[in-house]
């Protein structure tokens, strides 16, 4: 068995390993119960999405797909810092809101 042969099974295994994974975060993102989860759930969909880019660019061997998922990874870092500061306004509002002393 040769590198290359090695290499593409590895990358078969690793995008079927992905997909599972994938369609796991789809079951979790879906039944919530709360919006962190599914904040969560849609971070770690930008996480696999990383994995599939990287291992398809490992497959083909076409470099320019390690750029698209830099970019995929900066927006989905941005995207969670904003989901984030979304949730901790919900949680000042409910507070005043409640009579609850602001921290």
């Amino acid at each position: 068995m040769s590198g290359g042969e090695v290499l593409q099974h590895a990358t078969t295994l690793s995008l079927g390993i992905l997909l599972v994974a994938l369609l796991l975060t789809v079951a979790r993102l879906i039944r919530g119960p709360t919006l962190a989860d599914r904040i969560l759930a849609l971070d770690l969909l930008t996480v696999l999405a990383i994995g599939f880019i990287a291992a398809i660019a490992i497959r083909t061997g076409f470099s320019l797909y390690l750029d698209i998922a830099i970019s995929i990874g900066l927006l989905g870092f941005l995207s969670t810092v904003a989901l984030a500061r979304y949730l901790l306004r919900q949680a000042e509002k409910s507070g005043a809101n409640s009579g609850e002393a602001p921290r």
